[in-house]
């Protein structure tokens, strides 16, 4: 049996898709290595004339990593990202692996931060996936990009065993958190624990959309300012963290700051998180539509699922891939009308999605790596 050598771009527990990391470490007996001293950043900023050597200098530093007892012809280096490009070159050409897997998890060359390293993330990635020996992705979006290509690549699902199942109704603990919020908000005193029949004081009884992770430039902040306008008793739910440095220019985003009808919740634990998303009816994927957005499939998806809820967006390719869990809008009246029809279904959760989502585990969607590692 072989081994998979994770070649994770940051620390397991920091890692954005870290379950189905931490599954395939655990069942496939496999290993991570990181960068040291030298972050896989550093590639993008060297002089071209010197990248080789700091690639050398990251894969020495990796090979140091391979437990001991594994042989070449039992380790398969698994990669993450178009960046590690040049330090996985360095990696096998000192002959610690004889074959290459690449995970696409997103496009991460079309995103929005990625300025001047365009160009060179799209070579990188071209060239990673041209040597993988088994390229999988995460959404069909991303599998039709390696077959446009020219490229194999088989589909891999996502999983999120570590986020909470329930609960599955309001509770007084989810109306405290958004209570708490609001109070913040308006800067008066924290709010009294809400007791158990007051979350619809604390909603109203209008539509409750709610939207789980980065509240920046992803965001499409018109899409959710023209949603509050159109449906005045929405209340419009918003988990993680705000990024002033990336919006705080745009007009929407500041008229949504002081909307009383947006809850702004900032980073919560999943277990806070869960209990504020059974305060709604519905979840959302308020992304931007563009080449970033569209290639990936945001995990919330999965878990607002694992707590009966549907989701809203726009029509992203990628979130195609779970398309019957999603209501697809694409004008600013189908969202409101699609908000308005979900209205109460907090009181009356999705027991078929959410069972499809308690399904989606992260033994299941690693299945097909198990077995090739198994393989002859």
């Amino acid at each position: 049996m072989r081994r998979p050598l994770l070649l994770l771009p940051r620390p397991l527990d920091e890692f954005i898709n870290r379950e189905q990391a931490r599954e395939l470490l655990t069942a496939g007996e496999g290993a991570v290595a990181l960068p040291g001293r030298i972050p896989y950043g550093a590639l993008t900023r060297a002089p071209a004339a010197v990248r080789g050597g700091v690639a050398s200098s990251i894969a020495w530093g990796l090979a140091r990593q391979i437990p001991s007892a594994w042989r070449p012809s039992e380790t398969v280096v698994v990669a993450y990202h178009a960046i590690q490009w040049p330090a996985i070159a360095a990696l096998m050409a000192r002959g610690v692996a004889e074959e290459l897997w690449y995970f696409r998890w997103d496009q991460y060359e079309e995103a929005h931060d990625v300025g001047r390293m365009r160009t060179l993330l799209h070579d990188w990635n071209a060239r990673i996936a041209e040597v993988s020996a088994l390229t999988f992705c995460v959404s069909d979006k991303l599998v039709d990009l390696e077959h446009e290509a020219g490229r194999q690549a088989i589909f891999v699902g996502l999983a999120a065993d570590a986020f909470p199942d329930g609960p599955l109704a309001p509770t007084p603990r989810g109306a405290e958190l958004i209570a708490a919020a609001r109070d913040s908000h308006a800067g008066g005193p924290a709010g009294s624990r809400p007791d158990a029949d007051s979350s619809a004081s604390v909603v109203g009884d209008g539509p409750v959309a709610v939207s789980l992770g980065h509240l920046g430039r992803r965001t499409d902040w018109a899409w959710l300012r023209g949603a509050v306008e159109r449906v005045p008793e929405l209340t419009l739910l918003l988990i993680g963290r705000w990024y002033e440095d990336e919006v705080g220019h745009d007009p929407d985003y500041r008229w949504l700051r002081e909307a009383p009808q947006a809850v702004w919740l900032g980073g919560l634990d999943d277990a806070d998180a869960a209990e504020v998303i059974a305060q709604a009816d519905v979840g959302l994927v308020p992304f931007t539509v563009d080449p970033f957005n569209e290639a990936g499939l945001p995990t919330r998806i999965l878990k607002y699922a694992r707590l009966g809820r549907r989701t809203i967006s726009p029509p992203l390719a990628g979130t195609r891939t779970w398309a019957h869990t999603t209501t697809f809008v694409d004008s600013p009246e189908a969202f409101a009308a699609a908000l308005r029809e979900a209205a109460g279904a907090r009181h009356h959760p999705d027991a078929p999605l959410r069972a499809w989502a308690l399904e989606q585990t992260a033994a299941k969607m690693n299945a097909p790596l198990h077995a090739r590692l198994r393989a002859d």
